[in-house]
């Protein structure tokens, strides 16, 4: 295959024009795996004669995997595109490929940066263009004369580990109109540049979401409006809390192994959730209270950073101890009815309103608020 070398600083990689029936014959498509009935439609599920909903339902789904789940709306219009365009080319962008085997290359004379580039030995991972691959396929099969002309230009990443796929692709969708912030969180800790805190909070956040003894297990939305299953707080909106508390513990923290600070973290805020479970009563989990709503989930782990902050240790007899300090709570619950919640909680927006939730749980518990540098609360 006739390829571009290109260099830019260490890092080395190619151009190349892929014939479109070449291409999809060697292309892996693959999407990110959520567990706990998170995923994608079924091939069984699809309406019969729905071809697209049928491919789809057969792309393999693992969590070792970066890609989000393919729209099949997206898919469905690229394809019209592809249809319809007569004077746009089809595929004017590059479609960026990985393979983790290292592509011999050997320039053709008088060039030093073109040559024949080998094949590699299994299939390319797809960092960029899946949808447009896919929709390239049913083009293909319903117009094979056509697309038998078309090239698909494509960057083709090469002899790396698939953590630098994992990051390219990160880097290409950091803006939110591109992909949810749930979905970057859970890559943080796979992207060598994120920050240790974003990391570690990403970290505190996965094992809330699977742990077994976690009183949030699968309550965490991961797949921002399409999750089906009953949640109560997005992904990113728990990271943003633990990654606030990170941030204003993180001289204590980043000195320490990061691996047992996730553990503590997460036993903390565990802890404190299985004794806020046992003051709630009925109203935990209720659809009728707003006390596992986002708003109070939030609330409330800012009373675990203070109360945590002064009363951590021992770690034993602490869920009932934490449960006894947490008790008016109880008495509580009745202003957390769904019915006129937000205005017995009157607030401008959600900040406001989780910094009034705050300093009402921690009044009621008689926890006080930690103080920021300066002398300002943190609520």
């Amino acid at each position: 295959m006739l390829a571009t070398q290109v260099r830019q600083k260490d890092s080395v990689f190619y151009f190349a024009a892929y014939p479109a029936e070449d291409l999809l014959s060697r292309v892996r498509f693959i999407t990110r795996f959520y567990a706990e009935g998170e995923r994608s439609l079924a091939p069984d599920e699809a309406e019969s004669g729905d071809e697209v909903a049928h491919f789809i339902g057969k792309i393999e789904r693992t969590d070792a995997a970066f890609q989000r789940d393919m729209s099949r709306a997206k898919v469905g219009a690229i394809k019209n595109f592809y249809e319809t365009a007569v004077s746009q080319p089809p595929i004017p962008g590059t479609v960026l490929l990985f393979t983790a085997d290292t592509l011999h290359f050997e320039p053709v004379r008088p060039f030093t940066n073109v040559g024949n580039l080998e094949e590699p030995a299994s299939k390319y991972l797809i960092i960029d263009g899946q949808h447009r691959l896919a929709a390239l396929h049913f083009y293909m099969k319903q117009h094979p004369a056509e697309a038998q002309s078309i090239h698909v230009p494509c960057v083709i990443f090469d002899g790396k580990s698939e953590d630098f796929a994992t990051e390219m692709f990160v880097i290409i969708n950091s803006t939110p109109t591109r992909i949810n912030k749930s979905h970057l969180v859970d890559l943080y800790e796979r992207v060598s540049w994120a920050a240790p805190d974003r990391k570690f909070a990403a970290q505190v956040v996965e094992r809330l979401y699977s742990e077994g003894d976690s009183p949030l297990r699968y309550k965490i939305n991961r797949l921002g409006g399409r999750s089906k299953q009953e949640k109560w707080i997005l992904q990113a909106e728990l990271f943003n809390e633990i990654h606030r508390w990170a941030v204003a513990d993180w001289r204590a923290i980043g000195k320490r192994s990061s691996r047992r600070e996730v553990e503590r973290v997460y036993g903390v805020v565990r802890d404190f959730f299985k004794a806020a479970e046992k003051v709630w009563g009925p109203a935990w989990g209720s659809a009728h209270y707003q006390v596992t709503r986002p708003v109070t989930i939030k609330a409330m782990l800012r009373v675990c950073a203070d109360l945590a902050h002064v009363d951590e240790e021992p770690v034993e007899g602490r869920i009932g101890r934490w449960a006894r300090k947490l008790a008016p709570w109880t008495e509580l619950a009745r202003s957390f009815r769904g019915e006129g919640f937000y205005e017995r909680f009157p607030a401008k927006g959600q900040v406001e309103r989780v910094g009034r939730i705050h300093r009402e749980l921690g009044r009621a518990a008689g926890i006080e608020p930690r103080k920021r540098r300066g002398g300002d609360d943190e609520g």
